[in-house]
């Protein structure tokens, strides 16, 4: 009798490839972006969660683009070379009054613009930690092959984070601003050689920190560390992932410079999908980058200790057999 043929295209009782599981998850480049297509559409719905996150910054933003704003120098010598130049006019004061004309464009905002920045900046800072928890938690789960359901799985991480994740995001807000507005402050003081040599270590104390970011919430919701050890640990791995981290970084300039490039090319041709295209998935790829590059060395230097030292610990607590 004639075996019937089996249409297999949607057969899934069939075999699949025989594939060595831990080799085809080694966390190399080409794996990276098989990972990254398959969880293409998870990536897209995580992002809508973290666009929400960054909803009070991209109204701060708009209102500052779409606002008036009022030229300002940062050098406070200028009003009175500005005076000089008026009253004895001099090479040498011309020449030290166009070094310190340096301005910059400040907004002017309306009473209520001014209490909308206000209450955005509270927002942002209250819901910093926990937003950035809950995408920790699915950002993990996709790069271990979980079973990840992202809108659940992101609130799920944040109600069993939640107090810890609150406190530390409020520390990391505060740090942050403070490295910001630093850097704001020794940009526009430059000229001197303390003022170059603060700006160039404040800029590098700023890398280091976006670097420990790889690996902050990825040791929160991993591990029962107190905010000083995550911060003390994520330093560590900033040095012991270095090569990760520069893969990390390397990969975000590179993304940064593509949506760059098509803007300058297609914005003056009238056509806008540029800006808005990323903000579909630029959030959560950046994140995927960053969790890609961390989790292995977490992995490596924590996790995998951890779980032969408890083998060890139960190998030696096991009763002998008796022979």
């Amino acid at each position: 009798m004639k075996k019937e043929k089996k249409f297999k295209l949607f057969d899934l009782n069939r075999d699949g490839k025989g594939v060595d599981y831990e080799e085809s998850r080694k966390p190399t480049l080409a794996f990276f972006f098989k990972l990254w297509f398959r969880k293409f559409s998870q990536l897209i719905q995580l992002n809508v969660l973290m666009l929400l996150q960054a909803l009070p910054i991209l109204i701060i933003a708009f209102l500052y683009f779409a606002g008036t704003k009022t030229p300002t120098t940062t050098e406070y010598i200028y009003a009175p070379l500005y005076g000089m130049s008026i009253s004895s006019p001099s090479p040498s004061i011309t020449t030290l009054l166009d070094m310190s004309a340096i301005q910059m464009e400040l907004p002017v905002l309306s009473p209520v613009a001014f209490i909308v920045v206000i209450v955005m900046v509270v927002v942002f800072a209250l819901l910093f930690g926990v937003c950035n928890v809950g995408s920790a938690y699915v950002l993990r789960g996709l790069y271990r092959g979980d079973a990840v359901f992202v809108f659940s799985d992101f609130f799920y991480g944040i109600k069993r984070n939640f107090k810890q994740a609150f406190v530390f995001g409020l520390i990391d807000f505060i740090i942050c601003g403070v490295l910001v507005g630093d850097f704001m402050f020794f940009y526009s003081k430059t000229g001197s050689f303390q003022l170059d040599f603060m700006f160039f270590t404040i800029s590098a104390l700023a890398i280091v920190y976006i670097i420990m970011h790889f690996y902050m919430y990825q040791l929160l919701i991993t591990f029962d560390l107190s905010s000083f050890k995550i911060l003390k640990n994520s330093l560590i791995f900033t040095i012991l992932g270095i090569k990760r981290n520069i893969m990390a970084i390397l990969g975000i300039v590179v993304l940064a410079a593509i949506h760059i490039a098509l803007i300058l090319l297609l914005l003056p041709l009238g056509i806008a999908i540029p800006l808005v295209l990323p903000l579909v998935y630029i959030f959560s790829l950046v994140g995927f980058i960053t969790t890609y590059a961390a989790f292995p060395v977490i992995d490596k230097y924590m996790i995998q200790p951890y779980l032969a030292s408890q083998q060890t610990n139960d190998a030696l607590n096991a009763p002998n057999e008796e022979i």
